[in-house]
């Protein structure tokens, strides 16, 4: 039997998106355009997985979950354009199992749903973890955790770890980081000290005398592990 995937997001270009991508992926769809239409029409369905926005008309995502969560333990993925750090801890802690910041790539998306359904369906993960210091950092799942709690990143930052994580320990500079995670090959470099500063704030005991993400004078950064 096919996975069922029900997508709850109101803006119809984003939810086509979704399911195209979803579905090429051999998983079944059910879309709904409010958390009123979801919680009246799901019913007994059974389901593997729900991706639900934040930003709905009349109920939001957060009164959905709640609700949701009462009798139901299926796993759901928040997918919302609402990236502040209180956001995503607030959907974690109404029982949200991940959180995706819009714009998204769908490839991420895919790489999430995958990861939550192995998870869900006690099928063992792939070995692309890789650790440092006290971090856990799962390149395909798109998951930083410490021990068993999980680090809530944006788009940008998780893309910055990422690309410090494939240099393996090798420094990368500013204009490196910026095509690969801004993708572009000229603008603003100082966003990218912007975002290694944040990251610093949420992986370092003492980001001002970082230890995890260094700088290398004159070559850029490097990632100890």
């Amino acid at each position: 039997m096919k996975d069922r995937i029900v997508l709850i997001e109101d803006i119809a270009e984003m939810a086509e998106l979704m399911k195209l991508y979803l579905e090429n992926e051999g998983w079944e769809t059910v879309h709904y355009e409010s958390a009123e239409a979801a919680l009246g029409g799901l019913g007994d369905q059974k389901l593997s997985l729900v991706v639900l926005d934040l930003n709905l008309p009349g109920m939001d995502g957060f009164a959905f979950l709640d609700r949701f969560r009462k009798t139901r333990n299926t796993p759901v993925l928040i997918v919302s354009a609402r990236s502040a750090d209180e956001d995503i801890i607030t959907g974690l802690g109404y029982g949200a199992d991940e959180f995706v910041t819009k714009p998204f790539s769908p490839r991420v998306l895919v790489a999430r749903v995958r990861a939550m359904l192995r998870r869900s369906q006690g099928l063992a993960e792939p070995t692309s973890t890789v650790t440092f210091g006290p971090f856990a950092f799962d390149a395909e799942a798109c998951v930083l955790k410490k021990g068993a709690d999980r680090v809530p990143l944006s788009n940008k930052e998780f893309g910055v770890l990422a690309h410090l994580v494939a240099q393996e320990g090798k420094p990368s500079s500013p204009e490196a980081l910026y095509r690969s995670v801004w993708k572009n090959e000229f603008g603003d470099l100082t966003a990218v000290a912007v975002y290694i500063q944040r990251l610093r704030r949420k992986l370092e005991s003492d980001p001002a005398r970082p230890e995890l993400i260094e700088t290398v004078p004159g070559q850029g950064y490097r990632l100890n592990r």
